[in-house]
């Protein structure tokens, strides 16, 4: 028989390093795509630092003086303005990268094989189908935790520095734009993501409809955290003119009665002036001031324990996908 035109077949690499190897091969146009955005979301940070301390020198009070205005008149330069714009929806840019890695990555790498059955291929040779799916987790999820540190780190050198003016408004540490930007939270969710984006793709095998569910999914919970991530951690309740000072978060506020029964102030809301609002309050029985708030110190706590949650409920996810998988493909 005549060799001509025969190529030698290439013996498929074993194991998981080796599915890793493939998967990398047939997806370096995605992970080009993922690292020209990663570098592009540090690059618009570094900048955004260069322009406001190029144009630091243009910040005067009203009458013309560059020094600090000691009577409220600071004018900060559009540089500023602009940065404190932006960076105030670095959180929700972060969220919106993990659920693209969970829509577009995750999900798709494991769907589009199961959808038009491919990964037979890859069962028949050397990988078991445990591996095969270990290998499509790992490395999305593997990728997602370097880029997503690297953001945190950068996002958080860039808020820090442009936040540490007295004059800066708009980037409290608790703010639903910049809070999930500003520790491992941000990792937590990208690594859900990845895993959702997994289970999504076992359970209904096919391309398109997971990677709506991912998206449902993932949006749910982002927009569950977001509304309730101040019970995470005990509120801290300061009683008659004790105010917090510094950069808290207020969570409720209020008047107490002689039973200790808590009467809000959004109770008497429509009362008008802050007088009519405490008459409305005293009417109720109140007696005592009171606020609930999260400290500063509050941050990490709060992080932490959503850190925390988001890394179970991604374990349960992963857990749960090769489970499925397993039922179905022994």
């Amino acid at each position: 028989m005549s060799a001509i035109g025969l190529r030698t077949p290439v013996a498929p690499a074993s194991g998981l390093r080796g599915l890793v190897r493939v998967l990398l091969s047939q997806h370096r146009r995605a992970l080009w795509a993922a690292g020209a955005l990663l570098v592009l979301g540090v690059a618009i940070v570094v900048g955004l630092r260069i322009w406001v301390a190029v144009a630091s020198s243009a910040e005067r009070c009203a009458d013309g003086d560059t020094t600090r205005c000691g009577d409220g008149s600071y004018l900060p330069t559009y540089a500023r303005t602009a940065t404190e714009n932006y960076l105030a929806s670095g959180g929700t840019a972060v969220l919106l990268l993990a659920g693209l890695v969970g829509v577009f990555v995750a999900g798709p790498l494991i769907a589009r094989e199961l959808e038009s059955g491919t990964f037979r291929l890859a069962w028949a040779q050397s990988a078991s189908p445990a591996q095969w799916l270990a290998a499509r987790l790992a490395l999305p999820a593997v990728l997602a935790t370097t880029g997503m540190t690297v953001l945190v780190l950068v996002y958080r050198w860039g808020w820090t520095g442009i936040r540490s003016n007295p004059h800066a408004s708009g980037l409290s540490w608790y703010q639903n734009g910049i809070h999930p930007a500003l520790g491992p939270t941000a990792v937590a969710y990208a690594l859900l993501a990845v895993a959702v984006g997994a289970l999504c793709a076992v359970l209904v095998r096919r391309t398109v409809l997971s990677m709506s569910l991912t998206a449902l999914v993932l949006g749910t919970v982002m927009l569950g955290f977001g509304k309730r991530r101040y019970e995470l951690w005990p509120a801290v309740r300061a009683l008659g003119g004790d105010y917090p000072t510094g950069d808290s978060w207020h969570i409720e506020s209020g008047m107490l009665t002689a039973s200790g029964k808590e009467i809000y102030w959004k109770d008497c809301f429509g009362a008008g002036s802050p007088e009519s609002f405490t008459g409305c309050l005293r009417n109720r029985g109140g007696i005592t001031n009171f606020i609930d708030y999260h400290p500063a110190s509050h941050f990490w706590p709060l992080q932490l324990v959503e850190t925390g949650i988001l890394l179970v409920l991604a374990a349960a996810a992963v857990a749960l996908a090769f489970r499925v998988l397993r039922r179905r493909h022994g």
